[in-house]
């Protein structure tokens, strides 16, 4: 059976979420360290994740750990892999409406801040 590109590509996608946000858990948890100028992509997630202290640490590692799992369900088809997916993606959009209603922002969201507030 072929994969639907949709499907490889959505997965690529969790991929890469689960690698940011793993980099993300180890430049909090290294801080300081070599992974430092990452936090120049956003700063404001960067002192929210800092304020929440070691909070901030495990919520970065259960981003990336949802992510990666919801990769590996969506890559093997598995219907608990569509299910994670769908409420990582749920839980995203409330996060940045809710976001948009309290910073009063009409810009555009691309679901950049799930790697961060």
């Amino acid at each position: 059976m072929r994969r639907p590109v949709g499907l490889t590509l959505l997965t690529a996608f969790f991929v890469f979420g689960a690698l940011m946000a793993f980099l993300a858990f180890l430049g909090l948890l290294l801080s300081g360290g070599f992974l430092e100028p990452i936090w120049r992509l956003n700063p404001d997630a960067h002192r929210a994740l800092i304020e929440l202290g070691m909070w901030g640490i495990l919520l970065m590692a259960a981003v990336a750990i949802a992510c990666a799992l919801a990769a590996i369900g969506l890559w093997i088809q598995a219907q608990w892999g569509r299910r994670l997916a769908m409420g990582i993606l749920a839980i995203n959009l409330f996060g940045d409406i809710l976001n948009a209603v309290t910073r009063a922002t009409c810009g555009p969201s691309l679901g950049f801040q799930s790697a961060g507030p």
